[in-house]
């Protein structure tokens, strides 16, 4: 299954999270080495928000990666949650439908 972790952010998020950049990829780098953080950035115009991607078989890791990154910890993300996404289409889709 995939999981959406999304961030709501403080403003000017794009200049404070510079400091914790390095902290954040090398924290995130083994989840994404062992497959579980398929994507993950900033949403842009305006940069108010932040979304990953991950895949596995519960939530649990999506939250895991939550409670311990960098920007959380720092206080860069004012809330986030974990969402299942149920995926449809395209070659990773968790669920398989025939299209027309």
């Amino acid at each position: 299954m995939h999981y959406l972790l999304l961030y709501d952010v403080i403003p000017d998020y794009a200049i404070h999270r510079v400091p914790f950049r390095k902290a954040h990829f090398d924290y995130a780098a083994p989840y994404v080495t062992r497959g579980e953080l398929v994507l993950g950035g900033a949403l842009a115009d305006p940069v108010d928000g932040a979304v990953l991607l991950f895949q596995g078989p519960s939530a649990a890791v999506a939250q895991q990666f939550a409670k311990a990154d960098p920007y959380v910890l720092n206080g860069l993300v004012t809330r986030w949650q974990v969402r299942e996404w149920t995926t449809v289409v395209g070659p990773g889709a968790a669920v398989k439908v025939t299209l027309p």
